[in-house]
C-alpha cells in the first residue's frame, strides 16, 4: 500500500511564492510517476504538473514558467515538490499530490492510483 501526504500550503499575497511537498511512502516500483492536481471551489480537479523517475517534467499552460516540479527517491520514500512562484489569485485551490507505478508523466486523473488528502493554497490580491 502506498500512502501519500502533502504539506506546505498556506496563504500568500499575489506575486508571492510557496513550496509544496509530497511524500509517497511505499513501493511504487523502479519506475513511477507523480503529479500535482488542484481543485478550486465549484470547479473540476485539474492536473497541473507531472514528473517521472527519468525526471522528465510536464506542465499545463496555466502554470508553465511559474511552477517547477522536482522529484527525489530515498530509502523507499518518493518525494516530489512543487515550487510555485509569481502566484496569482486564480491559483487559489486545494492542491493534491498523486502517484502511480509506471512511466506516464501525465496529468490525466485516471492514470493515478494513489492520492493525498490535499493542502490548501490561498492567494490574496
Amino acid at each position: 500500500q502506498v500512502h501519500v501526504v502533502e504539506s506546505g500550503g498556506g496563504s500568500v499575497q499575489s506575486g508571492g511564492s510557496l513550496r509544496l511537498s509530497c511524500v509517497a511512502s511505499g513501493y511504487l516500483g523502479r519506475r513511477y510517476s507523480m503529479a500535482w492536481f488542484r481543485q478550486a471551489p465549484g470547479k473540476e480537479r485539474e492536473g497541473i504538473a507531472a514528473i517521472d523517475t527519468d525526471r522528465s517534467a510536464m506542465y499545463e499552460d496555466s502554470v508553465k514558467g511559474r511552477f517547477t516540479i522536482s522529484q527525489h527517491y530515498d530509502n523507499a520514500k518518493n518525494t516530489v515538490w512543487l515550487q510555485m512562484d509569481s502566484l496569482k489569485s486564480e491559483d487559489t485551490a486545494m492542491y493534491y499530490c498523486a502517484a502511480a507505478p509506471g512511466m506516464g508523466r501525465t496529468t490525466e486523473r485516471r492514470f493515478y492510483d494513489y492520492w493525498g488528502q490535499g493542502t490548501q493554497v490561498t492567494v490574496s490580491s
